[in-house]
């Protein structure tokens, strides 16, 4: 499955750089969780997250790495329940004055899941991140 979102701010590519690098964003692309940072080195920050979803309390861990042109790599600690595989990535590309986003998700799930349970929830998500992103990165014109 993949999923994508563009969008664009009037802030510039190296303002955007630097908000993906914060931490408080990383907390605000789960808004519906409860999110900590619980690992960090120079280039990855891993944020656990405990959620309720269909009823059952989860945790989710995600590595995010940052990217040498600026953009940033997450993944998720699949624990095999839904997920084979999960990850994303937030690119950022120069537009005039200001910068395009475009964040993607790409997984599989496992045999016993259909795609087609989950998009949904995926759209949500992405949509969440994206407001997320597009929020903050408004602000730092």
């Amino acid at each position: 499955m993949h999923l994508d979102k563009r969008f664009e701010v009037r802030a510039s590519p190296e303002a955007c750089r630097s908000i993906l690098l914060e931490d408080e964003i990383l907390i605000e692309l789960f808004p519906d969780a409860d999110n900590e940072i619980v690992g960090r080195s120079d280039t990855r920050k891993t944020v656990r997250s405990r959620y309720r979803a269909l009823g059952q309390d989860g945790e989710a861990t995600f590595h995010f790495d940052v990217q040498p042109d600026g953009g940033v790599r997450f993944s998720k600690v699949c624990d095999g329940r839904v997920w084979k595989r999960l990850e994303g990535r937030v690119g950022l590309e120069a537009r005039g004055a200001g910068t395009r986003v475009l964040l993607e998700l790409d997984g599989s799930t496992k045999a016993f899941v259909p795609e087609f349970t989950i998009r949904a929830p995926m759209k949500d998500q992405l949509e969440q991140m994206a407001d997320a992103l597009h929020r903050r990165m408004e602000s730092a014109r």
